[in-house]
C-alpha cells in the first residue's frame, strides 16, 4: 500500500506559482555548503521574484535562452561577453562596492576591465610607456600614501591604455607592438611616481555580439569615457584597481559600464613649454586592510 506524503512536508510539496520558491528551495540538500546554500537559496529567490512581477511571457523566457545562449557562444580566450554583459548592467561594479568599501580620504576602486595583462616590464621613472609613437603626449605624475599623507615605498604602479585610436594592444596584436602603452613602475622612498603616455581617447566596448544588441535595443551607446587604467599594489596595503578619468570627457556621465566616480576625475593640463602635450596629476591614496569597511 503505498502511503501519501505529508502536505506539511517542505521536500515533498508539489510545485505551484505560489509555492515555487518553497518548493525549488526545498530540494536543497542537507551537506549543502552553507555560503552556497545562501546564495543559491536568494538567486531561486529573486528570480522567481522577477517573473512574477512582470509575468514573464513563454515567447520573452525563450527570447531570454536564446540571448544567454548567444552570450556563451561568442566567448572566447581573447573575449568574454558575460564579464560584458554583468559590466553593462552595472552588476560588476556593484560587487566591486560592495568588495571595497574604503574610508573618506582613500582612492576608490572602479572596474578592473577586460585588457590587463600580467607580466608588463618594468620601467624606470620618467619612462615613456608609448611605443608606437601616436598620440598626444602625457606626462602623469603623482605620488602613492598613506591615509595620514605618509609616502609608501616600494608601491607597484601597473599602468595600461588605449591607443590613439581607442585599441589596447592585445586587441591589435599584428598592429601595436608589444606592451604598448603599458608598464609597471616602483615606487621609491618618496612615494613619487611619473611616467609618460598618451592622452587617452573614449571608445566604444565590443558591440557586435548579444550585448551590443541589447544597448542598441535599450537606446544606449557602447562607449567608455577616456581613461587610464591603475593597479596598485603595496606589501601591507589593500591592493587598489582603479582608472583615471579625463575631465571634459563627454561619456564621463554615460560610461556604459558605469565606472567613472567623480573622485577619480583627474585633471589633465594642456602644456606649452614642456616634453609633453599634457600633464596629469594624482595622488593615490591606500588603506591597509583593517582600515577598510
Amino acid at each position: 500500500m503505498t502511503t501519501r506524503p505529508s502536505e506539511g512536508s517542505t521536500s515533498a510539496r508539489y510545485f505551484t506559482e505560489d509555492n515555487s520558491v518553497e518548493a525549488v528551495n526545498g530540494r536543497m540538500g542537507a551537506e549543502t555548503d552553507a555560503r552556497f546554500a545562501v546564495v543559491m537559496s536568494s538567486l531561486v529567490k529573486h528570480l522567481h521574484a522577477f517573473a512574477r512581477e512582470i509575468e514573464l511571457t513563454q515567447d520573452e523566457w525563450e527570447i531570454g535562452i536564446e540571448f544567454l545562449t548567444r552570450t556563451g557562444q561568442i566567448c572566447s580566450q581573447e573575449r568574454q561577453e558575460f564579464i560584458l554583459l554583468s559590466d553593462t548592467l552595472g552588476f560588476s561594479m556593484l560587487v566591486d562596492a560592495i568588495n571595497n568599501r574604503r574610508p573618506e580620504g582613500a582612492t576608490e576602486n572602479t572596474v578592473f576591465g577586460p585588457f590587463h595583462v600580467e607580466g608588463a616590464p618594468v620601467r624606470s621613472m620618467g619612462d615613456s610607456i608609448c611605443l608606437d609613437g601616436k598620440g598626444e603626449t602625457c606626462l602623469f605624475i603623482g605620488r602613492v600614501i598613506d591615509l595620514g599623507g605618509n609616502p609608501i615605498e616600494g608601491a607597484r604602479i601597473d599602468v595600461w591604455s588605449d591607443n590613439a585610436e581607442g585599441y589596447y594592444d592585445v586587441q591589435q596584436p599584428d598592429v601595436q607592438p608589444k606592451w604598448n602603452n603599458r608598464g609597471v613602475f616602483v615606487t621609491g622612498a618618496d612615494g613619487h611616481y611619473s611616467f609618460v603616455g598618451i592622452k587617452p581617447v573614449s571608445y566604444p566596448i565590443p558591440d557586435d555580439g548579444p550585448v551590443g544588441t541589447m544597448l542598441g535595443n535599450l537606446g544606449r551607446h557602447p562607449f567608455r569615457p577616456a581613461h587610464m587604467h591603475y593597479m596598485v599594489r603595496a606589501d601591507g596595503f589593500q591592493k587598489l584597481v582603479t582608472h583615471t578619468f579625463v575631465g571634459g570627457d563627454p561619456y564621463l556621465e554615460s560610461d556604459t559600464v558605469f565606472g567613472v566616480k567623480k573622485t577619480l576625475v583627474a585633471p589633465f593640463e594642456k602644456v606649452t613649454d614642456g616634453s609633453t602635450q599634457w600633464r596629469s596629476d594624482y595622488d593615490f591614496v591606500l588603506v591597509r586592510p583593517d582600515q577598510t569597511r
